[in-house]
């Protein structure tokens, strides 16, 4: 594994909470025998171009879980009102260039798609943070305000975030000619912005859509989408969990021939 290959400082940080409103202790349940923060950490581990990974989180539970199959711990405040904030509090305390925000409720998080958008990043100093976004195949998640939507300039920069359908087709004979992206909850930050992020106003825009990311916008920070194949597949419900596992079982047996 090469972990040195890009000449910078790049720290992955997995955050973890065990009082998820809809589904208390989803970081331990488990997939395939293994608790899904332990999926999470091992599928990051496979990026080339971390430098790093650890996992950042307020309950003794699940720290203890991610020593026992050997994972980095960062313990946090137990106070931060969302993940983004916990990343940088961990952020704050290393020397990394390169901050990624891996989520922890996706076990089945491609390594390759966290090193595409860690690489756009690193490669372009014009950015002050990353994301992914993915072809909208199924045309309900257009109109789907839980599918976060994103239209960017021809250079990948981000325009606006959106749970309305953007671009929006004024009739049949257009929606053709449009292609439709959503938004993968992947984010790549330069340390300066990350530390600084929870001090930046919140506008108009984040309080009507209730979209972290339209923070960095509004107060004129560029955002570099990277189209990706990898299609986010968080686990929020029990039924989210039961379709993992079902993905996850029919992965293995793919690679079990």
């Amino acid at each position: 594994m090469l972990r040195s290959y890009v000449p910078t400082r790049i720290l992955g940080v997995i955050p973890a909470r065990f009082s998820s409103t809809r589904f208390p202790g989803k970081a331990l349940v488990m997939i395939g025998g293994k608790p899904m923060i332990q999926h999470v950490y091992e599928r990051a581990f496979q990026a080339r171009y971390l430098n790093r990974v650890v996992i950042a989180t307020d309950d003794q539970r699940i720290a203890a879980a991610a020593r026992a199959f050997g994972a980095p711990v960062k313990m946090t405040r137990d106070d931060h009102p969302s993940g983004t904030d916990r990343v940088a509090e961990v952020a704050s305390a290393t020397d990394a260039d390169f901050i990624v925000n891996i989520q922890g409720d996706e076990p089945l998080i491609d390594p390759e798609a966290i090193d595409a958008v860690t690489l756009a990043l690193v490669g372009d100093p014009g950015y002050s943070m990353a994301t992914l976004m993915k072809r909208i195949e199924d045309p309900a998640e257009i109109d789907n305000p839980n599918v976060v939507k994103v239209v960017t300039d021809l250079h990948g920069k981000a325009i606006y975030f959106s749970r309305l359908p953007i671009p929006f087709t004024r009739g049949p004979h257009q929606s053709g000619n449009l292609t439709h992206y959503k938004h993968i909850g992947l984010y790549v930050y330069r340390r300066d912005l990350l530390l600084a992020y929870s001090d930046l106003p919140v506008g108009p825009l984040e309080n009507a859509e209730r979209l972290e990311q339209l923070r960095a916008i509004e107060n004129g920070h560029a955002i570099r989408l990277v189209e990706t194949e990898y299609d986010s597949l968080g686990v929020d419900t029990p039924d989210d969990l039961e379709r993992v596992c079902k993905l996850y079982e029919t992965s293995l047996s793919l690679q079990n021939g």
